[in-house]
């Protein structure tokens, strides 16, 4: 039987495509220089990430033959990205919150219960998937500005992500019901739950890796969004992809390639934490 070598390197070409430019910005994080040439292994792009919580005498130690005025860029740099993930994960964790509160009692509305329009509203809520974002961003500003009259910040931020990631969390949690068996709410109902009982003792509990799912699937869509998030954005609000955008203008800062490698490092963490999560909890069914 033939190897299916071609398979292999088509294979191992695009891992190699995907995994090769993650590589070189882990290896240009520890350059000591700000440029894209090497110039020696050094860690100071790491601790100049975090030289807004250092005292003077601690970064003049670490920056040597740095000039004073480029430490308190340096501390600068610090303080305005750490304000933009600040603002990212608030917004992530606000809107992947609620919109997976709703998209789930939303799913299991479309999926189990007849009621007018039922079809209509199914169709519907899945047309954000369709739409470029640029249509999406364009539509909230308008929403914003010329119906509710509001002030564009982090709130019109919070609204924008919790509308564009909705769909998402119902597609993902609709697929999760789709392989529920309903003979278990059947037989709740015959040994005298009320439907309060049988959604938080018997839908829930067995939905949670769905959920989980769909509530992870929101905040990574939400950290990561720049489009929707470039309209609807207020003068205080910036998110870290905005802050990267404007950066690029004058050049990325050092500090931004040591701020994604570890969140590479926590991102795989938190998928192998994650999908032992999800192992234990189908297991434990």
């Amino acid at each position: 039987m033939n190897k299916p070598r071609f398979s292999r390197w088509v294979y191992w070409g695009t891992v190699i495509f995907l995994f090769l430019p993650l590589l070189v910005l882990t290896f240009y994080s520890f350059n000591e220089a700000k440029s894209f040439t090497w110039q020696g292994f050094s860690l100071r792009w790491y601790l100049g990430l975090f030289a807004q919580w250092m005292s003077p005498e601690s970064l003049q130690s670490f920056f040597i033959g740095v000039e004073p005025r480029e430490l308190q860029q340096i501390v600068l740099r610090s303080q305005a990205i750490w304000g933009a993930v600040g603002n990212s994960v608030v917004i992530a964790l606000g809107s992947a919150s609620i919109a997976t509160v709703i998209g789930t009692l939303a799913a299991i509305g479309l999926n189990w219960y007849e009621f007018p329009g039922k079809k209509y509203i199914q169709s519907v809520s899945f047309i954000p998937l369709l739409l470029p974002e640029i249509i999406i961003g364009v539509s909230l500003l308008i929403f914003f500005r010329s119906v509710l009259h509001m002030e564009l910040g982090m709130g019109s931020i919070l609204l924008a992500h919790t509308s564009f990631v909705l769909p998402f969390v119902i597609m993902i949690i609709m697929a999760r019901l789709g392989e529920f068996d309903f003979s278990i709410i059947e037989a709740a109902r015959d040994l005298g739950a009320k439907e309060t009982d049988v959604l938080w003792k018997v839908i829930i509990p067995i939905t949670m890796p769905g959920i989980l799912s769909g509530f992870l699937t929101a905040v990574t869509l939400s950290l990561e969004d720049f489009v929707v998030t470039l309209f609807v954005q207020g003068s205080n609000s910036v998110t870290l992809p905005l802050f990267i955008f404007s950066a690029v203008k004058r050049g990325v800062p050092p500090e931004i390639n040591a701020l994604s490698v570890i969140i590479i490092v926590l991102t795989v963490i938190l998928m192998f934490s994650v999908r032992n999560l999800l192992k234990y909890i189908v297991k434990s069914k």
